[in-house]
C-alpha cells in the first residue's frame, strides 16, 4: 500500500481488501501519515466500538476521540442519556479548541452522529469552566454554570453530570473525567481540589486544577430561553398547555428537550464543521446504505408524530427534519469537498482503487458442526499450514481468560507454546515462526501476504464479550433503599410498628435525633438514632399487618415461638449435614482436554462468581462423598452453565444425570439448552414431561433403566416410582422452592446417596450464607452477565405514540415484547389499546387465574415465537427466559415494589440486542413520593450494577422462597424478614458452637447513653434526609474503632469538618461498644456524677467489681437497686462523654478479664 497516495490524493479513493479488524491497522498507518485530523465513520455504534477495540491493539499510542450518536430514537420523548451527551460535548469542546499545532488525531464516529446537527462552535468554545487551587471562586457563579450546562443536583454525586453543594464543599462529576472532583472553599478561595471515588465517596488524590465541561447539548442561559420561546411560538403558535414550553419558559429542563435544540441557538453546525476542511474522512463498508436508512427512519418518526398531533392522540410537536438532521444532498456536498477513503473488504480493480492486500480468513463452521475434536485438529492443521507458507499466525480472543483457554486447547491438540502478546508492535518483535495469542475482539479473522489472524469466533462461532464493569460499593443501595416515612419496622423488644420520620427531641437539655415509631392504639416510641440497630425492616408486604401494642405480650410470644421453630429447623439441617458427611461415593474427575473443549462452547466469558461456583462443584464431585450444593443467582446470571458442566463431568464418567424442573416449560427450555451443548459428544439427552408423546416417554424410561440414556430432563414426574435409573450419579434441581411437599421428600431421600445440585434465583443475604456454610454448601453468583444491567430504562407518563414505536421497533428487528400490568382488571383495557393502536402485532394474554395447562400453552406459544407481544400480569417475573424478548412495557409501574420492577426488567436484555424497559405511569395523576423514588432508583441502577444487593435487600417481595423448610413463609410474616434472617443465623451459630448454653443475644438490646449532649448529624451538615438516615444506620453498626474511624474520615471527606454534635454521636457509638462488653444497659451522666445500670443486674466478673468498689470507695458506690453511682464534677458536655467513656472502659476491662 502506497501511504503517500492514500493520504495525499484529493477527492475519493476506495481502499479495497480491508476486512473489518484489518481496517483499523490500515487507518492507524493513514492517521500517522496524515498528521492532522482523520475521521472514521462507522455504520453503527457496535461497529464503532469494535473498531476502537481493534485500534487499541494495533496503535495504542495514537490519540483517539470518540463521538457517539444519541442513544435514543429520532423524535423520542426521552433525550440521550447523560453519559452519551457528556461524551459528545467533551468531544465537541476538544475539536472546537483544536489548533493546527496539536498534531494528529483519529476521530471515531458513526453515521447516526454525522447526520445530526450539533450546537454551534461559538457556543461550545465558551462552555467550559476551569479553576485552580488558590483562585477565587464564586459559589453562585458556579451554581449558575451547573444550571446552564445541564448538570443535575443530587444528594450524593455518583454519576457523570451530577453536582452537590454543601456549604463550602462542592462535589461535581465532569463528563470527561474518570472520577468526580471535590472543591473545598474557604470563604471564596478555592483551598483544595480532590478527586474522589464515587463508590466510597472517599478522596483518592489531590488535583491542581479542575476543568468542567457541559453535560447537555442544550445550553440554557436567558438568551437561549428567549430564542426558544420565540421560535416555538413561530413554528407551532401559542401553546399555553404545552408542558415543554411551560417548563423551559420557567428556566427548567425537561426530559427529551434536546429534540428541540435548534430553537435554543441562532444556528446549528454540523460535525463536518468541527472536523475542518482538511480532515481525511474514512467511510466504513455499507455507510451509504446506513445513512439512507437513518434518514428514512427520521422521516417515518416525524410523520408519525405529525399524524398523532393531527389525530389529537398526542401533544408532541416535532421540528421539521431539516432543522435537526442533514439531508442526503448536504451529506454528499460535505464529503465532495474533502479527501474521502471508502473502506471495502472485497478486492476490486480500477483507477480510483488502492488494494491494501488483505482478505477474510477461514471459517471453521463445517468442522464445528461435527464435533470438538475435529474442530481443534482442523484449526491446528490450518495454523501449521499458514506457518509453512511463511505467515505470522495470531489467535485473537475476546478476553485474557478466553485467550488462556484457547491456548490450553490448542496445546492439547498439538500446538504447544503459543505466546500472549498485548500489542501489534510486540507481535512484530517476536520470531515469525512463533504462534501468538492476543486479546483482540474480532468477529472474523483476516489474512495478508505475511500475517494471518484467526479469531475465536472463526473457531467457536458467535460469542458475546462481557464489558468490564467497575464494582460499586453497597452503601449506595443502603442509601437508595433506606427507610421512608410509613414503612413498617420491627423493634426487637416491642414488635411491629410504623416508622413516621426523624424528630429532634430535647433530651436532658440537649437536642437529640430520634426515630418516631407508631404502635397500636396511637402509642408512640421515640428511638435514639444511636440505637437504630434495634430496628429491622419488616418487608414490603405490609397489607393487613397488625401493629403491635407497646409493652404487649403478643409480640414476645410470637418471637419465642419463631425462635423455637427456627432452632428445630436448624437442628434438622445439621442432622442432614452430619449424615451426608459419613456417606461415601466414587470421586468423579473432569476428563482432561475434553472438559476444556466443552467449556469453550459457552458463548460468554464467565464471571468470577461463576468460575468460583464451577470450581466448587468440581471440587465437591471429586471429594468422594455426596455433593449437596446450592447455586444462588438472579435469573439469567449463568446458573445453568454450572449445571451443564457438572452434568458433563458426571455423564462422561459413565453415570446418569437427571435434571428436574418445576414446569414443563422450563423443562423444555433446559432440554433445548442441554441438547445444543451436548451435540457432537457421545452423550444422549432425552426429555420426560407431559409434552412428550406417550410412546417416546415409554422408550425413554426403558432406555434409562438399561443405561442407554445419560441425561434426562423433565418435571417432577422424573422422581416418580415408575422411573428407574441404571446408575444415577447426579440430580440437578431447578428452582426447588416451587416443588410440592411430596417431590421435596423424594429429593431428601436422594440427597444422602447421589450428588445433588440445586439452582435457585432466590437471593440469600451473604451473612446467612456464611452461617449456613458447612450445613448446605452454597455458591452465590452475584455478578450480572453480559451487559445485563444496560437495559435502557425509561419512566414516562402513558403515551400511545411512544409505546406503539417501542412495540413496532421490537417487531421489526425480529424480537418480542412483554406488556405487564399489576392487576388482571387492567388487561382488557390494555388489550383494546393494543388492538386499536398497534394492530400490526400479534398479542396473546396470560395470567395466574388461567388453568395451569392453558397458561403453559400460552407461554409455550410465545416462547416459540408464535406471538409478538405477551400481555400478562406479573407471572412473567419468575422463570422464563425468552432471549428474543427485548422490550418490556410495565403498565402502572408506580404500583410495583422495587425488587419486583427489577425482576421484571431482568426478563429482557438476555441477548446481544439492546433491551428497553418502559415504566409507564398514569398521565393525569401525580405519583406518590415513594413510587417516584423507587422508579428513580431503578432508572439509576442501569449504571450501579447492584442488582443482587437490591434483590436481596428486597428479598421479602419474593417471599424468601422455601430455602430451608416449608414453614418458612409463615414465620417471616410473623416477625418480618430481616429479623427472621438474623434469628435463623443465631440459631445455626448457637448449634454449631456446641448447642449447650444459649449464646447471649447481643441483638436483643442496645445500651442507652444519656449525657445531656447534642447527639445528631445536623441538618445543615447533611441536608438530605435519606443520606442522613443511612449514615445513622451505618453508625449504629460501627462499634469497632476501625469502622468508626473510617466513617469519621468519610464524613469529613464528603461533608467538611465534623460539627461538635456529629463528633459527640461518634463518641456515643464508641461508648455503646464498651457498654456491650461490660453488659451495661444504661448510663446517665449529669453535672454531679454518673449512674450505671447493668443488663438484668448481672455483671460477668462480680469479684473484680467488688474489688473496684472497695479500692475507689470515695467515688464509686453500689446502690440498693444494684446500680452503681460514680461521683464527679462534669459540667460541660464533652467532659461528661469523656467520663462515661472512662467509667465504662474500666468496667469493660474487668468484664474481659472474667
Amino acid at each position: 500500500m502506497d501511504l503517500n497516495t492514500v493520504v495525499k490524493t484529493p477527492g475519493r479513493l476506495e481502499l479495497a481488501g480491508a476486512p473489518e479488524g484489518f481496517d483499523a491497522l490500515v487507518l492507524a498507518d493513514v492517521a500517522r501519515a496524515a498528521k492532522g485530523v482523520t475521521a472514521f465513520v462507522a455504520r453503527d455504534g457496535v461497529r464503532a466500538g469494535a473498531f476502537a477495540d481493534a485500534l487499541s491493539f494495533f496503535a495504542p499510542d495514537l490519540p483517539v476521540l470518540t463521538f457517539p450518536a444519541w442513544d435514543c430514537l429520532p423524535y423520542d420523548r426521552m433525550g440521550p442519556t447523560p453519559g452519551v451527551s457528556a461524551q459528545r460535548m467533551a468531544a465537541l469542546v476538544r475539536l472546537a479548541r483544536r489548533r493546527e499545532a496539536d498534531g494528529r488525531l483519529l476521530v471515531i464516529t458513526t453515521v447516526g452522529a454525522l447526520v445530526q446537527r450539533v450546537p454551534p462552535r461559538s457556543a461550545v468554545q465558551d462552555a467550559a469552566y476551569a479553576a485552580a487551587a488558590g483562585q477565587d471562586v464564586e459559589t453562585a457563579a458556579l451554581e449558575r454554570y451547573f444550571a446552564v450546562n445541564g448538570y443535575s443536583r443530587a444528594s450524593t454525586v455518583s454519576e457523570r453530570g451530577e453536582y452537590a453543594i454543601r456549604g463550602g464543599v462542592i462535589d461535581a462529576f465532569p463528563p470527561g473525567a474518570e472520577e468526580p472532583v471535590r472543591l473545598d472553599l474557604f470563604g471564596d478561595t478555592l483551598e483544595s481540589i480532590r478527586a474522589f471515588d464515587p463508590a466510597s465517596q472517599r478522596s483518592t488524590r489531590q488535583l491542581k486544577r479542575v476543568d468542567l465541561l457541559p453535560v447537555s447539548e442544550v445550553l440554557m442561559d436567558a438568551d437561549a430561553i428567549s430564542r426558544f420561546r420565540t421560535g416555538y411560538v413561530r413554528l407551532f403558535g401559542p401553546s399555553a398547555d404545552d408542558p415543554l414550553y411551560a417548563t423551559v419558559s420557567e428556566g427548567g429542563r425537561r426530559q427529551g428537550m434536546e429534540h428541540w435544540a435548534p430553537l435554543f441557538y441562532p444556528r446549528m453546525d454540523t460535525v463536518f464543521d468541527y472536523l475542518g476542511a482538511d480532515a481525511l474522512i474514512a467511510l466504513d463498508h455499507q455507510v451509504e446504505g446506513a445513512r439512507d436508512e437513518r434518514l428514512a427512519q427520521v422521516r417515518d418518526y416525524h410523520d408519525a408524530r405529525r399524524q398523532a398531533l393531527k389525530d389529537r392522540t398526542g401533544q408532541y410537536r416535532p421540528l421539521p427534519p431539516e432543522q435537526l438532521y442533514l439531508s442526503a444532498g448536504e451529506w454528499d456536498a460535505a464529503l465532495g469537498s474533502r479527501r474521502v477513503r471508502q473502506l471495502s473488504p472485497f478486492q476490486r480493480e480500477g483507477t480510483d482503487v488502492v488494494d491494501v492486500g488483505a482478505k477474510l480468513g477461514r471459517q471453521f463452521a463445517a468442522e464445528r458442526a461435527q464435533d470438538a475434536a475435529h474442530l481443534f485438529e482442523a484449526v491446528v492443521e490450518h495454523a501449521k499450514a499458514l506457518g509453512r507458507a511463511g505467515k505470522r499466525v495470531i489467535f485473537a480472543s475476546y478476553s485474557e481468560g478466553s485467550a488462556d483457554r484457547l491456548g490450553h486447547m490448542l496445546g492439547d491438540h498439538g500446538l504447544k507454546k503459543t505466546a500472549l502478546v498485548t500489542s501489534w508492535a510486540e507481535a512484530l518483535g517476536k520470531d515469525r515462526q512463533q504462534r501468538l495469542r492476543a486479546v483482540l475482539p474480532l468477529d472474523a479473522g483476516f489474512e495478508t501476504a505475511d500475517v494471518a489472524v484467526i479469531s475465536e469466533t472463526d473457531i467457536l462461532g458467535d460469542r458475546l464479550a462481557r464489558p468490564r464493569k467497575r464494582k460499586r460499593a453497597t452503601n449506595f443501595i443502603a442509601e437508595a433503599g433506606s427507610l421512608s416515612a410509613g414503612d413498617l419496622v420491627v423493634h426487637i423488644e416491642n414488635g411491629i410498628g410504623r416508622y413516621e420520620g426523624l424528630k429532634t427531641l430535647d433530651v436532658a437539655g440537649a437536642p437529640h435525633d430520634c426515630l418516631e415509631l407508631q404502635y397500636a392504639g396511637d402509642s408512640k416510641l421515640y428511638l435514639p438514632v444511636e440505637n437504630i440497630d434495634l430496628l429491622t425492616r419488616y418487608g414490603s408486604e405490609s397489607e393487613g399487618v397488625q401493629l403491635d401494642r407497646l409493652g404487649g405480650a403478643a409480640w414476645q410470644g410470637r418471637k419465642a415461638r419463631a425462635k423455637q421453630r427456627l432452632r428445630e429447623m436448624a437442628e434438622g439441617l445439621i442432622a442432614i449435614a452430619a449424615a451426608r458427611l459419613t456417606r461415601k461415593t466414587d470421586a468423579v474427575e473432569p476428563p482432561g482436554g475434553a472438559f476444556d473443549e466443552f467449556s469453550a462452547r459457552f458463548p460468554y466469558e464467565e464471571t468470577d462468581d461463576q468460575l468460583n461456583a464451577i470450581h466448587d462443584v468440581l471440587e465437591d464431585l471429586g471429594a468422594g462423598r455426596p455433593m449437596d450444593r446450592l447455586i444462588c443467582g438472579d435469573v439469567g446470571f449463568g446458573k445453568t452453565e454450572v449445571a451443564l458442566r457438572a452434568a458433563f463431568v458426571v455423564a462422561m464418567s459413565g453415570k446418569q444425570v437427571a435434571v428436574v424442573c418445576p414446569t414443563t416449560l422450563l423443562a423444555r427450555q433446559h432440554f433445548r439448552t442441554f441438547s445444543e451443548r451436548f451435540a457432537g459428544w457421545p452423550v444422549k439427552v432425552r426429555q420426560l414431561s407431559r409434552l412428550v408423546p406417550a410412546k417416546d416417554a415409554a422408550a425413554t424410561r426403558e432406555a434409562l433403566k438399561a443405561g442407554e440414556v445419560e441425561i434426562v430432563v423433565g418435571t417432577h414426574a422424573l422422581l416418580g416410582k415408575q422411573v428407574a435409573f441404571k446408575d444415577l450419579g447426579l440430580v440437578v434441581v431447578d428452582e426447588e422452592q416451587h416443588f410440592g411437599v411430596k417431590a421435596k421428600e423424594r429429593l431428601k431421600e436422594l440427597r444422602a446417596d447421589v450428588h445433588m445440585l440445586t439452582l435457585t434465583a432466590t437471593p440469600i443475604p451473604r451473612t446467612l450464607q456464611m452461617s449456613l456454610s458447612g450445613i448446605r454448601e452454597m455458591s452465590i453468583i452475584a455478578t450480572p452477565p453480559v451487559d445485563r444491567l444496560a437495559v435502557r430504562t425509561y419512566v414516562l407518563p402513558f403515551d400511545g405514540v411512544t409505546l406503539r414505536e417501542a412495540l413496532l421497533r421490537e417487531k421489526y428487528r425480529g424480537g418480542q415484547a412483554y406488556v405487564v400490568a399489576p392487576r388482571i382488571a387492567d388487561l382488557p383495557e390494555l388489550e383494546r389499546f393494543l388492538r386499536e393502536q398497534v394492530p400490526e402485532v400479534k398479542v396473546v394474554t396470560g395470567h395466574g387465574q388461567m388453568a395451569a395447562t392453558q397458561l403453559e400453552d400460552v407461554m409455550s406459544a410465545f416462547y416459540d415465537g408464535a406471538y409478538d407481544v405477551l400481555l400478562s400480569t406479573t407471572i412473567v417475573e419468575s422463570g422464563l427466559d425468552v432471549p428474543s424478548a427485548n422490550t418490556i412495557v410495565i403498565h402502572r409501574a408506580d404500583m410495583f415494589g422495587l425488587a419486583q420492577l427489577y425482576q421484571l426488567r431482568g426478563r429482557v436484555g438476555r441477548s446481544k440486542a439492546r433491551a428497553y424497559a418502559y415504566m409507564v405511569t398514569p398521565a393525569e395523576r401525580q405519583l406518590t413520593a415513594g413510587a417516584e423514588k423507587r422508579l428513580k432508583v431503578l432508572q439509576s441502577l442501569d449504571s450501579l450494577g447492584a442488582g443482587f444487593q437490591l434483590a436481596s435487600h428486597d428479598l421479602d417481595i419474593r417471599g424468601g422462597g422455601n430455602l430451608l423448610g416449608d414453614e418458612q413463609s409463615g414465620h417471616i410474616k410473623e416477625i418480618g424478614v430481616e429479623l427472621y434472617q438474623q434469628m435463623l443465623e443465631d440459631a445455626v451459630n448457637e448449634l454449631k458452637a456446641g448447642g449447650g448454653e444459649p449464646v447471649r443475644d447481643d441483638r436483643a438490646w442496645s445500651p442507652q447513653i444519656n449525657a445531656g449532649v447534642a447527639v445528631l448529624i445536623p441538618e445543615d451538615y447533611v441536608p438530605d434526609l435519606d443520606v442522613r438516615l443511612a449514615l445513622y444506620r451505618r453508625l449504629g453498626e460501627a462499634e469497632k474503632p476501625e469502622d468508626r474511624e473510617a466513617l469519621a474520615a468519610e464524613l469529613i471527606d464528603r461533608f467538611g469538618p465534623l460539627p461538635a454534635e456529629a463528633d459527640a454521636l461518634l463518641r456515643v457509638v464508641a461508648i455503646k461498644g464498651l457498654c456491650r462488653q461490660a453488659c451495661v444497659s444504661k448510663i446517665d451522666v449529669g453535672p454531679k456524677g454518673a449512674v450505671v445500670r447493668f443488663l438484668n443486674n448481672d455483671f460477668p466478673n462480680p469479684p473484680a467489681l467488688i474489688g473496684l468498689l472497695q479500692r475507689r470507695a470515695a467515688e464509686w458506690k453500689m446502690r440498693p437497686d444494684q446500680s452503681i453511682l460514680v461521683k464527679g464534677e462534669w459540667t460541660a458536655g464533652p467532659g461528661r462523654l469523656a467520663a462515661a467513656e472512662r467509667i465504662v472502659g474500666e468496667l469493660a476491662k474487668l468484664a474481659k478479664a472474667a
